[in-house]
């Protein structure tokens, strides 16, 4: 029986460091938190395939994304990802409704206007069909790309900072939707953040990055209490020395 889980190791020297190796199964959700420029982002692009590493396993449901050493490597249209970027990427000539219907490709046309109606009811965007994203709020734009990878019915869905530019009461909300949805995706879901309360309020697991490398990986909980050197406290900011 195939694996479901997501499965990434990347390796790389040179200007763009990495050492990253983790798991993340359906229905589980794991956070990668670190500094600016720590290479969480390039990690998310690794498996979207969005970039290359030198050395690279990319594995998902089942299937391999990416092996370098074994000459593998999916093109991004090819790999089931649903990726909400920081800065939404929506098209602001296009309404929401269609925003969500052009990554619906893979449904016959006729359905496509119904497809794209009810996910965006399923982010909470009922009535919102007809507007374009500058008649949005940064909420509302979200919850639009939210949908829009939602519509590639994702075997993982990947989150790059989805928060970053949202007021704190809907931060709130979008946690609360993204913790139903979760249950409902039944997909592996990746978190890039750098904000420990995201983190810490929406992922099962929490993996430090900085500089490219992985420096702790392990239940939120666990590496909040436990954390593996110094470095691991600065980059979480606590205050309770390590023992």
């Amino acid at each position: 029986m195939s694996d479901p889980s997501l499965q990434v190791a990347l390796e790389q020297r040179g200007r763009i460091p990495l050492d990253v190796r983790f798991a993340c199964a359906p229905g589980r959700t794991v956070a990668l938190i670190g500094p600016s420029g720590a290479g969480k982002s390039t990690i998310l692009r690794s498996i979207a395939g969005l970039y290359r590493p030198d050395v690279a396993v990319v594995r998902c449901a089942g299937s391999t994304w990416l092996d370098t050493a074994r000459g593998i490597e999916l093109a991004p249209h090819e790999r089931r990802t649903g990726l909400v970027f920081q800065s939404y990427a929506l098209f602001p000539h296009l309404t929401a409704l269609e925003n969500v219907a052009i990554a619906l490709g893979h449904v016959p046309r006729a359905e496509r206007r119904a497809a794209a109606i009810a996910l965006l009811e399923r982010v909470n965007l009922n009535g919102f069909e007809a507007r374009r994203p500058g008649a949005l709020s940064g909420g509302e734009q979200q919850r639009v790309a939210l949908a829009r990878a939602l519509a590639r019915d994702p075997a993982v869905l990947l989150l790059d900072e989805p928060f970053a530019a949202i007021d704190r009461r809907t931060r709130r909300h979008l946690r609360e939707d993204l913790l139903r949805l979760r249950s409902q995706l039944r997909a592996p879901i990746v978190l890039v953040t750098h904000d420990l309360d995201d983190a810490i309020a929406l992922a099962d697991e929490i993996v430090v990055i900085d500089r490219g490398r992985m420096l702790q990986s392990g239940p939120a909980r666990d590496v909040m209490t436990a954390p593996a050197s110094d470095e691991v406290r600065a980059i979480l900011d606590l205050s309770t020395p390590v023992l």
